[in-house]
């Protein structure tokens, strides 16, 4: 069995892999290759805390079976350990036998920053100048990875509630992307006006930004809201947006309030939510058409994206010789 850190991870494999491990793994959901059942969650009140099981399955040429685990203790930080420790177990699919142990959290990252990536790559504009982040925790720095992979920024507006927040964030990662410039902004009309691209990755339960500060042509990642009462997406801005893709339709219509409420409101119908990203791979829906266009994109997450992104790494660790192999 191979045990593999969050630095294994870094050394064998990069955002651009794990993006495009997300579109094969959105594609075979979209060809019904996957089964993927609910999570289970585990309420353990004495201890305060949870714990939530997320298998699946994936068929196909690659077929990846596994299961993350990850847990919400709000006191493990009196006993110095994560609040959110996660651990991606991997199986054989062809014995059922545990191959490997991945670090969860560092995965989470990854293939949610990826599957951000590949819809920004698909649905934007290849043309950008400006970029726009909103949200300054542990999920930004990948989804700004994820950004500047599939485009080439000259600016991102980084906005935070808190702006000292954002002003460390931006002197950290300027350290990493020297030829990007990055601004801390100090409202989200000044972080979104002129950007081409914007993701917002935050838990507000009301939206991050006004539509009407949105240019046309824009691209829009909703990423942080995975909750009915979480809203990022402003209802104005769906109504008007000319193509809108899921990450998975059933995830997004059970978990994310800013596009489960405007059809509850009646602000639009379903018929305005164009399709999956998986269809948008297949060629079965259409993304952008037109230079003026407004795309959306919305993801709550799926746990084929943590098992196909997870079997990848674990083949190519292995074929760098990295990780510890145990009996």
């Amino acid at each position: 069995m191979l045990v593999l850190s969050k630095e294994d991870i870094q050394n064998c494999f990069t955002m651009k892999e794990a993006i495009e491990a997300d579109k094969e793994a959105l594609r075979l959901y979209t060809e019904g290759k996957t089964q993927v059942p609910l999570r289970v969650n585990l309420n353990l009140e004495e201890q305060n805390g949870q714990s939530l099981f997320m298998p699946a399955y994936s068929g196909g040429a690659e077929p990846s079976l596994g299961v993350k685990i990850v847990s919400v203790y709000p006191d493990n930080y009196k006993k110095g350990l994560p609040n959110l420790p996660a651990t991606m177990i991997v199986l054989n699919p062809e014995t059922g036998v545990v191959d490997a142990i991945v670090d969860g959290t560092y995965l989470t990252q990854l293939r949610t920053g990826a599957v951000q990536g590949a819809a920004t790559d698909l649905l934007a504009n290849k043309s950008v100048e400006i970029g726009a982040l909103i949200g300054t925790g542990g999920q930004a720095e990948s989804q700004l990875e994820a950004m500047l992979t599939v485009r080439e920024f000259k600016q991102i507006n980084v906005y935070d509630r808190d702006i000292e927040r954002a002003e460390v964030f931006c002197e950290s990662v300027s350290k990493l992307y020297p030829n990007v410039t990055f601004k801390a902004t100090k409202t989200p009309k000044e972080t979104v006006a002129d950007a081409d691209v914007i993701t917002t990755v935050t838990t507000s339960k009301m939206p991050t930004f006004d539509a009407v500060d949105v240019k046309k042509g824009a691209h829009v990642n909703g990423v942080g809201s995975y909750t009915p009462v979480m809203k990022e997406i402003p209802a104005e801005l769906i109504k008007v947006a000319d193509s809108i893709i899921f990450d998975t339709t059933e995830g997004v219509m059970a978990e994310a309030g800013d596009f489960i409420d405007p059809i509850k409101d009646g602000v639009v119908t379903e018929q305005a939510y164009t399709g999956e990203l998986g269809q948008l791979v297949l060629g079965q829906v259409k993304g952008r058409q037109a230079e003026e266009d407004l795309t959306i994109f919305k993801t709550v997450g799926s746990a084929v994206l943590d098992s196909v992104t997870a079997q990848k790494i674990v083949d190519k660790a292995r074929q760098l010789g990295l990780g510890k192999e145990i009996n």
